[in-house]
């Protein structure tokens, strides 16, 4: 018994013995084989590098990093790779690990300081500018970025003196040079936001915050930032996006919660008012912009916005009165809006005011010179000034330019009556009626006849001799629109007057 256990130990321990000379041979294998793998995508790296194929030589980089750990030039040629896909950020921990490996690797250290520099982090940067001149005293390059590095320190602590003082231009002139030297820091492009931001410049300050969006990770006061100038300018949609990318990074965050559900809100009120414009329903659309002004009251962009298409809806339903009121008003809240005296000109066109719808049309025009619909408008206003020093077939039967068939019809028929001949006894009473007779049949032919009255209203007078082509060859030319008079035959008139 004691023989058998004997050798079934002896057997175990032989058989052990030959597992670990077989996981010796094989792990031999394997590391060969990774060696040979890192030597080609070391060489596929630098190729691929050398054609600018940056994603593809990144990639076999990343393979030679994971199989050899220890080596520092794997690290540094990956960082160059990161550094030509403008990828600082990632660059640096390969710089810092390889100079880790190679504490004398000076090429690294010049490369990570210039990154630090770069960042605004100018102690850390002048660390490594000194320890290359301590091993290399002779290096212009070291000397140069070490000026500059001293350079950024003495201008970043005069801007922050110049902006505690309130000096807001200074600092704004003096930040200029930091970002230049250091244009990847989002502490001076955030300082020099806040400047523009109170000196009332809020263009600029989305300019400079804009790109700290990238510059911090998880800069969600960023994002929030610019969605408020943005909604402050009237950019809605642009306001829409921003708040959105913070909600991206939190979609809990209270502060752009909030702010994007009022954004949110107003942007779809603002876009509904346009679709109902485009949509020719204008009563809707005025019911919209009224909502507008009651979800932003305090932001004078959206209401004189919802004011300025208040009166342009008013104009476009043919309520006169009430558009040169809300024009006026629109005017009054912002005096150098052309679109707004355009569509007051219009509005005093349709209550037949046309000195004042010139004036106006001019005033525009001064505004806007490069406007066609402004010279065009100006050009039918003073047709129609002149033309209504002629004769205004509105005016003369009494009704207002948006007036219906039935409308202009109603009022021919009763001073129609009102002034036939046969109503009047003496002779020069009986001219008097004539003439007007004739220019109420006048008005009705052209009022109720859509091509005469489409003319008529961009300030062409049908049946004036003047715009009629050949001379005499239409009926306008007799004032009479029936290519007769009745009253030229003399005596009583004796026949009945049909009140077509």
């Amino acid at each position: 018994m004691e023989a058998c256990r004997r050798a079934g130990v002896s057997g175990i321990l032989c058989s052990l013995s030959l597992l670990c000379v077989l996981l010796d041979l094989q792990l031999d294998g394997v590391l060969g084989a990774t060696q040979v793998e890192i030597e080609h995508h070391l060489e596929m790296g630098r190729k691929l590098l050398a054609a600018g194929q940056l994603a593809e030589a990144l990639s076999h980089y990343h393979s030679a990093v994971d199989g050899d750990s220890k080596n520092y030039l794997t690290y540094y040629k990956r960082a160059a790779v990161f550094l030509a896909m403008g990828k600082s950020k990632s660059a640096l921990p390969d710089l810092t690990k390889a100079i880790q490996l190679k504490p004398d690797f000076l090429a690294a250290r010049l490369q990570r300081g210039n990154i630090l520099l770069k960042q605004g982090n100018s102690q850390e940067a002048q660390e490594d500018f000194e320890i290359v001149l301590q091993r290399n005293p002779e290096s212009e390059e070291a000397h140069e970025l070490l000026r500059k590095t001293r350079e950024l320190e003495e201008l970043q602590e005069e801007a922050n003196a110049a902006y505690h003082q309130g000096d807001y231009s200074t600092t704004v002139n003096l930040l200029e040079r930091v970002i230049e030297i250091s244009p990847w820091d989002p502490e001076s492009r955030e300082l020099r936001a806040d400047c523009y931001i109170r000196m009332g410049d809020p263009q600029k300050a989305i300019q400079d915050l804009t790109p700290t969006t990238r510059l911090r990770n998880d800069n969600r006061a960023a994002f929030l930032k610019l969605s408020r100038l943005h909604y402050s300018l009237g950019e809605h949609h642009d306001s829409l996006n921003q708040i959105r990318e913070c909600l991206k990074l939190d979609q809990d965050d209270k502060e752009c919660l909030s702010h994007y559900r009022q954004v949110k809100k107003l942007s779809k009120q603002l876009d509904s008012a346009e679709e109902l414009i485009q949509e020719q329903r204008f009563h809707d659309a005025i019911g919209k912009y009224e909502s507008v002004m009651k979800t932003e009251p305090n932001i004078k962009h959206y209401t004189n916005l919802a004011k300025e298409r208040i009166c342009f809806c008013l104009v476009q339903e043919k309520m006169a009165l009430e558009a040169i009121d809300a024009c006026s008003e629109a005017h009054e809240r912002d005096p150098r809006n052309a679109h707004i005296l355009r569509d007051r000109a219009e509005a005093y066109i349709l209550n037949q005011d046309y000195e004042k719808a010139v004036d106006n049309y001019q005033e525009a025009r001064e505004l806007d010179g490069d406007s066609n619909e402004i010279r065009e408008g100006l050009e039918k206003a003073q047709r129609l000034l002149k033309l209504s020093r002629k004769r205004d077939y509105y005016k003369i039967l009494g009704v207002g330019r948006n007036a219906n068939k039935q409308e202009i019809t109603k009022a021919y028929r009763k001073l129609a009556q009102q002034w036939h001949p046969d109503n009047f006894q003496s002779e020069s009473e009986k001219k008097e009626a004539e003439k007007k007779f004739i220019d109420i049949a006048s008005a009705k032919e052209v009022l109720t006849d859509p091509e005469m009255r489409q003319k008529f209203d961009q300030g062409e007078d049908p049946l004036d001799p003047e715009n009629q082509q050949g001379g005499g060859g239409g009926h306008g030319g007799q004032g009479w629109p029936f290519h007769f008079n009745p009253f030229e035959s003399g005596g009583s008139f004796h026949f009945k007057f049909q009140y077509n």
